[in-house]
């Protein structure tokens, strides 16, 4: 199993990323104090998204994170802005950006 994600923003898009990753059930959790004030940590069970606050992002051009979802509909219902939907592995996905531009694949389970 993943651990975490790291994924740089600028500290400006913090609180609108949390927002967004709140919507895929993540929670904010405090970081360890070497990381206070350097980064945004996102925790949903024993997944963490790390939001890494920095003045110049950057945001990869084609990498994502995937998240697996309990309720995918609800789930995408809630982000609204969705595109690229399809079916993989008998299972629908689809893609959706949070505030800082990355890319975040929602998916309702994991492939085979």
């Amino acid at each position: 199993m993943l651990h975490h994600a790291a994924l740089e923003t600028r500290e400006s898009d913090a609180d609108a990323c949390a927002g967004f990753f709140a919507l895929l059930g993540f929670e904010r959790v405090e970081p360890p104090p070497t990381l206070r004030g350097r980064a945004v940590w996102l925790a949903r069970g024993t997944q963490q998204i790390h939001l890494l606050l920095t003045d110049d992002p950057v945001v990869p051009p084609s990498g994502h994170v995937a998240v697996v979802v309990d309720d995918y509909e609800a789930t995408v219902a809630r982000l609204g802005d969705v595109d690229h939907r399809a079916e993989h592995w008998g299972s629908p996905r689809c893609f959706a950006r949070d505030p800082a531009g990355h890319t975040v694949e929602v998916m309702a389970s994991a492939p085979p």
